[in-house]
């Protein structure tokens, strides 16, 4: 198991990608702690794996990560719990736009930068200053998205707040790695989480023919990827921009094609 006795904290763990990374970090013998702005969501996270034999591995924390001192005092509760950390998966953010025009900056703009930027912010300042308490390595994964390297429909905000946490992590490379410390970012595509799963029929297969697959993406093979960069089998990858969208930016639609 790549990552036995390594913990972590996972924001937004309790549905979508993150619970589904919680699920790979504990098979693959992680110490995690649920960081979630639902307590109850969480909560039962934690009892459903304790029931398939994680008592021991996994806690939970309510956190709004949009404020820092929450952001550190779920920092304090990881190592309180487990002793140290040794890595966190800022995962957590919020979806949604409507045309620039029509924005209401206090409902538009201010709440997703917030959150999706914000909130990574704080979660790579407060586990890069434990990390240097501890005088050990670790690891910062970031979720960023596609329309983090794009422009793309409803998405003002959505797209300037993903794109900070490229150049956050960039930055956090940079400046951590003096003290053995990591980051890199993801970019999902389209993956079926609830957020996606809500719409309809003939919207969600509209998304998964932006991908190459022409399916959505799963949570549990955005997972796979995470576990890849928190264990020390990923030491190269450091500063990346790793994408996980299954061709998503690598073509623009698909054309049915005249006969040669």
């Amino acid at each position: 198991m790549r990552l036995t006795d390594k913990v972590a904290i996972i924001t937004g763990g309790a549905s979508g990608i993150g619970l589904a990374t919680t699920d790979k970090f504990l098979r693959e013998g992680a110490k995690v702690l649920i960081a979630d702005i639902g307590a109850d969501a969480a909560a039962a996270a934690v009892a459903d794996f304790e029931a398939k034999g994680y008592a021991g591995s996994i806690a939970s924390t309510q956190v709004d990560v949009s404020d820092f001192a929450q952001v550190e005092a779920m920092v304090a509760t990881a190592v309180e719990r487990f002793g140290h950390i040794d890595a966190i998966f800022n995962n957590a953010g919020i979806a949604g736009g409507k045309p620039l025009i029509d924005h209401d900056p206090e409902v538009d703009y201010r709440p997703m930068m917030r959150i999706d930027q914000d909130g990574v912010y704080y979660g790579i300042l407060a586990a890069a200053r434990q990390f240097k308490r501890q005088g050990t390595p670790g690891v910062i994964v970031s979720t960023s998205s596609i329309y983090g390297e794009q422009a793309a429909e409803l998405s003002f905000t959505y797209s300037a707040a993903k794109s900070s946490v490229i150049s956050f992590t960039r930055s956090a490379a940079y400046e951590l790695a003096e003290f053995g410390i990591r980051a890199v970012a993801i970019t999902p595509g389209r993956v079926g989480t609830p957020i996606i799963n809500q719409f309809s029929e003939e919207l969600r297969e509209t998304f998964a023919a932006e991908q190459l697959r022409n399916a959505l993406t799963r949570p549990e093979e955005i997972a796979d990827v995470v576990a890849f960069l928190v264990s020390d089998e990923a030491n190269a990858i450091n500063g990346t921009v790793v994408h996980v969208d299954d061709g998503y930016s690598v073509f623009k639609q698909r054309l049915d094609l005249p006969t040669f």
